[in-house]
């Protein structure tokens, strides 16, 4: 690990970069900035509108989309460059980690400090980052044509891949933290990967309620709007019925809603059959911490729905919910050879 050091510390790094990267987008997300900034120009791009004139033409160019002509069109100069100031914080970010990336890796692959099997992994982290990139501009892409909003399909690819782009960057720096581990059985290990397939298909649908809006609806706990599990507009907003569990905000925020019991329950059976076994104490502290963020993630979710989602409760939401995953993919990783 000595040898390792300054690797690990980029890639712990780079670990809290997309952490931040992901609370920004979130905050540009609810704060419905996204689509302030309708070009995309890498470099030039860098440096904000730097005078009245520059301002006027950002608006200018703002206005000629569906945002402002459907939803924004009494926005003043004011109030365009508090939006445009989150987009432009979020890409700025963006472009800083590419850096930060590519950079050091090169360095690092000069050097050679990384072993061929962490080149590899870094690789991939570079074609991630990439494709992160490439994913923010097809999301907003989606919506400048003829639709004020982005697809939240396009939404939750870019949200997804951050996550898990995330997740791999830490898992890279824990290889390198332990590089000598035993597993513990293959049964109780496929157990906690089954739980990391149900967190990341609640983060996904987390995302199809951001980009649907589907959080300012059914402000009601533990029962759906008019005291009933389901609302009726699931079954009726769409056919076939299955597209409502996808695009529907009812049938969205369902899934979301009912999905999260399943983690929470499912993260406590890890807990209980870890109970049954000789664990490390790292690895005890892992579940811990698994146990301890479900819980304050499934509490924050109950107070930003029936709060309707005031942005420093859904950004809280979010940030847990990048803890939690954290917190698995280290556990995972702890029972894995």
């Amino acid at each position: 690990m000595k040898d390792n050091r300054q690797v690990i510390n980029w890639l712990l790094i780079g670990c809290v970069l997309i952490f931040i990267m992901v609370i920004v987008g979130g905050i540009t997300r609810l704060t419905h900035s996204g689509l302030s900034i309708s070009n995309y120009k890498l470099i030039s791009g860098t440096i904000p509108p730097m005078n009245e004139i520059e301002w006027n033409e950002a608006f200018d160019l703002y206005k000629q989309y569906p945002e402002y002509q459907k939803l924004n069109y009494n926005m003043t100069l004011e109030e365009f460059k508090d939006i445009y100031f989150w987009e432009w914080i979020h890409r700025v970010i963006g472009r800083f980690i590419g850096i930060v990336f590519i950079v050091p890796f090169l360095y690092f692959l000069f050097r050679k400090k990384l072993s061929r099997t962490t080149v590899k992994k870094c690789l991939v982290l570079l074609f991630l980052g990439g494709f992160q990139g490439f994913l923010g501009w097809y999301m907003v892409k989606s919506g400048l044509v003829d639709r004020p909003d982005v697809s939240h399909y396009r939404l939750a690819m870019h949200l997804g891949t951050a996550f898990l782009t995330f997740a791999f960057t830490l898992w890279v720096a824990l290889d390198l933290i332990y590089p000598d581990r035993k597993a513990i059985d293959k049964s109780f290990r496929n157990f906690i990967r089954l739980g990391y397939i149900l967190l990341v298909v609640q983060i996904i649908w987390g995302a199809f309620v951001a980009g649907l809006d589907a959080g300012w609806i059914h402000n009601s706990w533990p029962l759906m709007s008019d005291g009933k599990l389901i609302h009726e507009t699931v079954t009726i907003e769409q056919s076939p019925v299955w597209r409502n569990f996808v695009e529907g905000k009812s049938g969205v925020q369902f899934v979301h809603r009912y999905l999260a019991y399943i983690v929470v329950g499912f993260i406590l059976a890890i807990w209980y059959k870890a109970r049954k076994r000789d664990l490390t104490g790292i690895q005890k502290k892992g579940i811990n911490w698994l146990v301890g963020l479900v819980i304050i993630q499934f509490a924050l979710g109950v107070f930003t729905l029936i709060l309707q989602v005031p942005v420093w409760l859904g950004v809280m939401h979010q940030v847990v919910a990048f803890f939690l995953l954290a917190a698995m993919t280290f556990t995972l990783h702890r029972f894995s050879k």
